[in-house]
Order: structure tokens, then sequence, then C-alpha cells
């Protein structure tokens, strides 16, 4: 077992690299692998904090972009920070808004000092550096923080990447100093990941690692997939970031993923994941089950009485028919997205949990197997 302040690792799978640990905050312990439902702009879509509580959730994403332009840092603060504001008193990590400033932006221009863009709600321009960033998290009051860097498409060219990876390493640093500034005058404790980039190039992946652990930070994210790539290549370069990153510090895929990559991942090392997957998919009618997915919404369950999943304890598969929701769809009641979207939180969670335990008992790899082989029967 090898212990940090903030992450220690409890077990690792005899036959893999899959682990076990827990992230300490000053809001409360996190198991991992863990799955962080997204909420985005302060709400996890459809889901109240309670349903997130009886899920099981022990951390929820949020994003700096979007709550640094509405509703803005002062209603935040004078709340008494995210936390308050909405409601929820475990931990949550802050995503920097990066990604949104390059993909939602209006206008935009990047430069070392940082990024101009135009806000894509109401047209006002900005201008963020890496400490800006730090500090508008500081002032929402997130356990877990993210630095700001340049995500890139898929496919880039290499002269491309390379920039954007030069670019996000000396963001990193600049961030780590803001950061380290900041906790010395004695504010909550918050934990600075570093966020790997480098496209699909495993020599700038490498460097990328490496420049990160020599500056020091709480952990690591990999960032840069599931932007299209093919899932051989996306599975590869998380393989190839996880060799190399320390073995005591977190490991953060960041937006992986659907269930059967977050199977794939954990057995390269991965600790932590995000996806805005399950209530998105959940409003539309889609459920991720033991069998794979179902669109409740097609004919074929006009007349199933069974549940979503029989294999599954949440709320609506206890009470409610495949029938029903699909019911719910077609009369367009607010009622069925939600409750497929509170199943689909569940099932993610359940997930996690299952393979924590599998990993405790070191029978991984039965896990893996067996549910893949459920999961990608009928996917």
């Amino acid at each position: 077992m090898t212990e940090s302040n903030f992450f220690t690792l409890i077990h690792k799978d005899p036959s893999s690299d899959a682990r076990s640990g827990r992230l300490l905050t000053s809001r409360g312990a996190i198991d991992t692998p863990c799955f962080m439902p997204v909420g985005t702009q302060g709400s996890v879509k459809t889901l109240s904090p309670q349903e997130l509580n009886e899920s099981g959730a022990e951390i929820v994403l949020s994003n700096t972009y979007h709550l640094f332009l509405r509703p803005g840092l002062e209603i935040i603060e004078k709340a008494g920070g995210l936390h308050s504001f909405m409601s929820w008193d475990k931990p949550i990590l802050t995503d920097s808004g990066g990604y949104q400033v390059f993909s939602l932006a209006l206008l935009r221009k990047i430069t070392d000092e940082g990024v101009h863009f135009q806000s894509h709600i109401d047209g006002m321009r900005h201008f963020l550096t890496p400490g800006d960033i730090v500090r508008i998290q500081q002032a929402l009051g997130s356990d877990i923080i993210m630095p700001l860097d340049e995500c890139v498409h898929y496919p880039c060219v290499r002269d491309q990447a390379e920039l954007a990876t030069e670019r996000t390493i000396s963001w990193a640093k600049k961030s780590r100093d803001a950061h380290s500034a900041i906790q010395q005058q004695g504010t909550c404790p918050q934990h600075l990941f570093g966020i790997v980039q480098g496209a699909t190039y495993e020599d700038l992946r490498i460097r990328c690692c490496e420049e990160l652990i020599e500056a020091g930070f709480d952990g690591y994210c990999i960032g840069g997939l599931s932007v299209g790539e093919p899932k051989n290549l996306m599975y590869n370069m998380a393989g190839i970031c996880a060799a190399v990153l320390p073995e005591r510090k977190p490991r953060y895929a960041m937006g992986v993923g659907l269930p059967d990559d977050i199977i794939e991942a954990v057995t390269l090392g991965i600790d932590m994941f995000d996806c805005v997957a399950p209530t998105r998919y959940g409003r539309n009618g889609t459920a991720f089950t033991h069998k794979g997915e179902v669109t409740v919404r097609n004919a074929r369950y006009a007349k199933d009485y069974g549940p979503l999943d029989a294999a599954c304890g949440c709320y609506t598969c206890n009470n409610f028919s495949r029938a029903y929701l699909r019911h719910l769809f077609n009369a367009e009641e607010i009622l069925g997205l939600r409750l497929v979207s509170l199943h689909n939180i569940y099932f993610y969670l359940e997930l996690m949990r299952a393979i924590r335990k599998a990993i405790t008992d070191g029978v991984f790899l039965v896990f893996k197997k067996t549910f893949l082989g459920n999961y990608r029967e009928k996917a």
C-alpha cells in the first residue's frame, strides 16, 4: 500500500494494472476507481443532490467556463461558494473550461499569456490567464481544480499538437505557481491536477507527462481523449500515459466514457472518470444496462412490463416498467427523462462499486470478461 496526504493506493490487481484507492479531501473521501456525474452548470441535469446522494455519488464535476459566464462569480461567492449555491456538501471537481473556450466561444485567440474569447451567451469579450483560471476556481471553492490547457481536435497535425503541448506545460507551471500562492494564504485546501496533452503522438504524451511530473501536481489528467479518435487509439494513449505517471498519484481520464471504455481504462490503471453520457442518453430515452443499451422509446417495449435492467437496484428499476417509461417519453412527460437519467447515473456508480470490489477480491479480469461479454453481446 502506497500513501500520500491526498491519495492512498489500497489494492492492485495481480493480473492487470487495475487498482483501487481513496482520495481524501476536506469535504470527504472518494473511493477509486470513481465516476463523477457531470453538473456542468452547477446541476446534474434533471437530478437533485438528494438523488445523487442516494445513488452513491461521492463527487460531482462542474465547469469553470460556464459558471464564470453564468451566473457569474459574484452571485456564487455571495451564496457562500459553489457547494452552498448548489446544495452539495461532498467534494466538487471543476474543469478549467479550456475545452469549452476552444469549442464554444464565438471568437477566440490563444496566446502564450492566456485566451481571449467572446462569450457564446451574450457576446461579451473576456481574457483569462492560467492564474485567473486558478483564482476563479478558488472563488468557487471546489476541492479539485484543473489548470488551463489547450486541447486539440482529432485528427491533428504534429506541429499543432506540439505547440499545444508546449503551451499546456507552460500554463500548467503558471497555474501551479498561482495555486501555491493562494494555498499559502490559508484558504480552503484545493488539489491541483496537471493535464497531459499531446494528441495521438506517443513522444509528445511522454514528454508532457515527464515535465508535469517534474513540476509536481496532486494528480494527473489525461486530456485530449474521446474527441473522435478510434477507441483502440484512445486506449493506447491512456495506457502510454498511465505507464509513465507516478503510482502514488491519482490518474484521471477526462471525458471518458462509456461503460466499456471505463472498464478498459481501469485495466490500464486509470482512477477517475467523467462523462455526460448517463444523463444525455437518459434524456433521449436510452438506458445503460448489463445487457447493453436499451432505447426504451422504441415500439418493441410498448408491452414490456419488465424493468429496464433486471440486475439493477435503482429506484426506476424497482418501480417502473419499460412499457411505462416508453409511454412517458411518447407523451413527452418530463418524468420519463428523469427516471432514465436516474437509472443511468445509478448504473454507472454501481459499476464503479463492482469494479472496486473485483479489484479488492483479486478477480478484476474475470469480472471484466463477464461484464463485457454481457454488455457487448447486445450493445
